[in-house]
């Protein structure tokens, strides 16, 4: 079975999120190394920050710090690993946007 790529994971994220009608900002922070790949906005209001992996993709060090830096200041960090995990976020997404 073929594993599908960071990018390709990247790329389905974004477009199920728009057509949730949401926006999956793509993240870079000048200055600040492993932030998340994307900063996804919801019509319902939320703000998700998710991290994209590979089936077998590990988080770098500075990933690690980074998330747990967001944490302690009560934001939602989702790390995805592989295109099972992307389709149950995005259904969890679904169900969101559909209850507001």
């Amino acid at each position: 079975e073929m594993k599908m790529l960071e990018k390709e994971l990247e790329k389905k994220l974004v477009k199920g999120i728009r057509d949730l009608r949401g926006k999956a900002y793509k993240f870079t922070s000048p200055n600040n190394a492993g932030v998340p790949d994307r900063l996804v906005v919801l019509p319902t209001g939320e703000v998700f920050f998710v991290e994209l992996k590979t089936d077998i993709g590990k988080l770098s060090t500075i990933q690690s710090y980074q998330i747990r830096e967001l944490r302690k200041l009560k934001q939602r960090v989702f790390i995805l690993k592989g295109p099972q995990e992307l389709e149950n976020f995005l259904a969890f997404i679904e169900r969101r946007v559909k209850e507001k």
